[in-house]
């Protein structure tokens, strides 16, 4: 480098930075021998934050503006006022710019099931996770606590540490809230309150604040979710009876839709026909086939439908149908009684279902003559 390049460098002195990375929260302006000039400019952009170092020591922090870096309270001087030191100046100093934007989509996530104590279906095991934002807040505390000398520090070199103090909060919530694992759902933003709250303390301590915070799911194992889809399943369906028989037309339904399994089935019916016919002197003669069929099994007997009686704000049953003759003879059951059983709609008084009407219509014979 020539002479004239050396004092063009050493008399025009700018320092700004422009960042493209999206994690990128602190850098520091690279000057070799970290020498910066009397009466440089300093050009701290919106969402930005400048931290200047002199000799190890934090000396200042400028927030967004231009600055002429000449007060007698910075030792900043070109190494042209240091003959004696072959042009080099014994004072030291650095700047490192800190970005105060907000970093957003950053993930957490529970590596272990929680192990919570539910009001519905005691002891089970949770993992949450979401997202939240952060951004620095104190820029002089951030470089001292956690970014030190690094000349270029991103998001990933403290969200480890982030997640743990979050993961830590969320499963005490979890696991003190008493809320049950069904209605949690509904309850995410406030729980996402209370994490916030309580981290906020550990976050404050590194520079850093957390102004949004996220909860997007809390789930139970596998196993037990497949579990309560079978149970679902079965409150859909109803009354098993009835699913049966819907099955049974469908299944009937898409085989005359295929013409090729209903030929099929008839060809095959005919040809059995067919087959046992033989031709005699006077016609065909039927065959006795060789074996007679077995006859079909019996039906399944029909579901004996079991009933609740409500009275006086409470439920009793389930109880048979002879039982519930039984109360009828007793005075217990009367027509005007709300009955319930699986399948019907509704509770409805005992004398509007056909099923129980029976039972209020059976009257005793007369009694035997001379008595």
């Amino acid at each position: 480098m020539g002479i004239l390049d050396f004092l063009s460098g050493q008399f025009i002195d700018v320092i700004h930075w422009t960042d493209d990375t999206r994690d990128t929260m602190v850098w520091r302006f690279e000057r070799e021998g970290h020498e910066i000039k009397y009466g440089a400019k300093l050009t701290v952009r919106e969402g930005q934050a400048a931290v200047f170092v002199h000799e190890g020591v934090l000396a200042d922090v400028f927030t967004p503006g231009l600055y002429m870096l000449e007060t007698n309270n910075m030792p900043i001087m070109t190494t042209l006022q240091h003959w004696d030191h072959g042009f080099k100046s014994p004072f030291k100093s650095e700047i490192y710019f800190v970005n105060t934007t907000r970093f957003t989509d950053n993930k957490w996530g529970t590596k272990n099931p929680i192990m919570c104590r539910d009001p519905e279906f005691g002891p089970v095991r949770l993992r949450a996770f979401g997202s939240y934002t952060m951004r620095v807040a104190d820029a002089a505390k951030f470089m001292t606590e956690i970014v030190g000398t690094d000349g270029e520090f991103t998001s990933d070199e403290i969200s480890m540490q982030i997640r743990n103090v979050v993961v830590q909060e969320v499963s005490r919530v979890l696991a003190s809230s008493g809320i049950a694992v069904l209605d949690m759902a509904a309850n995410t933003a406030d729980m996402g309150k209370l994490v916030t709250q309580a981290i906020a303390p550990t976050i404050a301590a590194y520079g850093l604040s957390i102004p949004e915070f996220y909860i997007e799911n809390i789930s139970l194992p596998a196993e037990v979710e497949k579990m309560m889809d079978k149970r679902t399943s079965m409150g859909v369906m109803g009354d098993l009876n009835r699913y049966s028989q819907f099955a049974a037309a469908e299944a009937m339904g898409k085989a005359a839709e295929n013409p090729g399994m209903a030929g099929a089935g008839m060809g095959m019916g005919l040809g059995m026909a067919m087959g046992g016919m033989a031709a005699g002197p006077w016609g065909p003669v039927p065959q006795q086939a060789p074996h007679a069929a077995a006859p079909p099994p019996p039906p399944p007997p029909p579901v004996e439908h079991v009933w609740h009686i409500a009275a006086n704000g409470a439920t009793t049953g389930p109880f048979s149908k002879a039982t519930m003759g039984q109360k009828v003879s007793s005075g217990e059951l009367t027509r005007e009684s709300m009955v319930w059983t699986a399948g019907q709609d509704g509770w409805m008084k005992a004398g509007d279902v056909s099923e129980l009407a029976q039972l209020f219509t059976v009257l005793p014979p007369p009694p035997p003559p001379g008595v």
